[in-house]
């Protein structure tokens, strides 16, 4: 149903009169409002939950008067309007409880953070019998709109850019052409974690006969640098000049990385350990799907005596940098003790750092790294990290930003795209927003963090302001994403999707 509202000349009384001719007599009616300047996943959970609670969504945008409210009342409005769930909204004019007094709605929903706080709805509702519901929804990808959108268009391109956002923070991605020409002239550091990633193509063969497994085999391998290794990469062929600081086995897997990496004009110094292999993360695909991952790995924290050979390496490096990125993957190469060291070396030396804590299938913690720039978990890292599975986006993103010191918080959604946290720099009194994702044909995901936290970065050392930084980072991955394998992304590349 497409959602309505309340026409300008409706005094609140016709509202109401709205409302209840529209949702019947027998409908549950579940009310929500809030300010909507931007609309995010964060909203969308929460509608969600709502359009669950009964069977007619009623959503009061609050006007230009209340406290928080930057965007223009109707075009918040027409926001809201735009979300399939949302079966009437219209602009709130008087203090919610006094509405919602009149309205009597059987069930009023607020996200979960506000549940320790004053909530002047409760008084209200209590008033008839109602009910008051916190929740920040599900996490789980839930806007159909943006599903439809995708059965609809056609591009002719798969990537396409945030209109809206570029229109909100006044970007232009031909103006972004010569910041990124600008990433030539920066020194990057890059310290983390090395894995070599295996394609292996398969050949369905078709269902065993002796039990139900897919049997398949093998017709092409092959091998792309991975984990901190293509970080380094990316912000190799996107022009900077760079180091790579690492621990690697005594294998073959560290001889093609070394070889690979400094093809890429990266100056590579590996660690060798021989306590454990060279990180090798093998997946078996077929027909453009992944049918199984194998990693070979060990995940026990480097020695002191490693930890102190890498750090004296870094010496001269660090004193020249412009930048310095931890690409964190949990498999033992950035104890507490080395990432402390260098975090202090780099405050005395006025250098910035960004950090990314990759932990999709082990345990992890981006908040360790204090002082960053910029750090990018995905939501499950950030959750991972304060302990916390209930707030909401919102609220996640700046507990997160607060603990690890940060500057900016970008905490990226998959196919939601990525939210944007900061406090810093704001100009036009934003706080929060929010980019889509802008690839929706994707082949391979893998290296798409990696990409954005690297493009990203250098862009707020080139002098771009946070919305610029996350535009340029959306856009590196979007073209990450559109191929199959870990490979660094060019300035070239970069700059014609910016000026396209």
């Amino acid at each position: 149903m497409k959602p309505e509202a309340g026409s300008d000349n409706l005094s609140i009384d016709g509202v109401l009169a709205d409302i209840r001719r529209k949702a019947g007599a027998d409908s549950a009616i579940v009310f929500v409002s809030g300010n909507f300047n931007v609309l995010h996943p964060g909203h969308l959970r929460v509608l969600n939950f709502a359009a669950d609670c009964g069977d007619f969504l009623v959503v009061g945008v609050t006007d230009d008067t209340s406290p928080g409210a930057i965007v223009e009342q109707n075009l918040r409005l027409q926001g809201v309007q735009s979300i399939g769930i949302v079966d009437y909204a219209f602009i709130l004019t008087e203090p919610v409880e006094d509405f919602l007094g009149k309205l009597q709605p059987h069930i009023v929903v607020k996200g979960k953070e506000h549940e320790v706080q004053d909530n002047p709805e409760q008084a209200a509702v209590d008033s008839y019998g109602g009910k008051l519901l916190f929740s920040s929804g599900e996490v789980r990808f839930s806007s159909l709109d943006l599903l439809q959108k995708e059965l609809r268009g056609a591009p002719t391109s798969t990537i396409r850019k945030p209109a809206e956002f570029a229109r909100r923070h006044q970007i232009e991605g031909k103006a972004l052409v010569p910041l990124v020409e600008s990433f030539a002239s920066l020194r990057v550091v890059v310290l983390g974690d090395l894995i070599v990633d295996e394609y292996v193509t398969c050949d369905a063969l078709g269902m065993s006969q002796e039990d139900p497994t897919i049997v398949v085999t093998p017709i092409k391998e092959d091998l792309f640098v991975g984990g901190a290794g293509i970080v380094a990469a990316h912000a190799a062929g996107l022009g900077a000049h760079v180091s790579y600081f690492g621990v690697c086995g005594k294998d073959k897997a560290a001889e093609f990385a070394f070889q690979t990496l400094e093809g890429y004009g990266v100056k590579t110094e590996l660690v060798v350990d021989e306590s454990r292999p060279t990180t090798l993360k093998q997946r078996f695909r077929a027909h453009g799907k992944t049918l199984l991952r194998v990693s070979h790995l060990r995940q026990h924290g480097i020695s002191l005596d490693l930890a102190g050979e890498l750090l004296s390496r870094m010496e001269a490096e660090l004193a020249q940098a412009d930048l310095v990125i931890f690409s964190d993957f949990n498999y033992g190469c950035l104890p507490q003790t080395l990432v402390d060291e260098v975090v202090a070396r780099c405050t005395r030396l006025g250098v910035p750092m960004v950090a990314d804590s990759q932990s999709s299938s082990q345990i992890g913690d981006v908040s360790r790294f204090k002082g960053m720039l910029l750090i990018t978990p995905t939501e499950h890292e950030a959750r991972l990290a304060m302990r916390d599975t209930t707030s909401g986006l919102v609220v996640l993103a700046e507990r997160l930003r607060r603990e690890a010191t940060a500057g900016y918080v970008f905490i990226t959604l998959g196919a939601e795209g990525v939210l944007v946290q900061s406090t810093q720099g704001v100009k036009n009194g934003l706080e929060t927003d929010q980019l889509p994702a802008l690839n929706m044909t994707v082949k391979d995901v893998s290296g798409a963090g990696d990409c954005m936290l690297t493009s990203a970065a250098m862009a707020l050392v080139a002098g771009a302001n946070i919305w610029e930084s996350a535009f340029v980072g959306s856009v590196a991955a979007a073209c990450q994403v559109g191929r199959v394998g870990n490979l660094p992304l060019s300035a070239k590349e970069l700059k014609e999707e910016l000026a396209r």
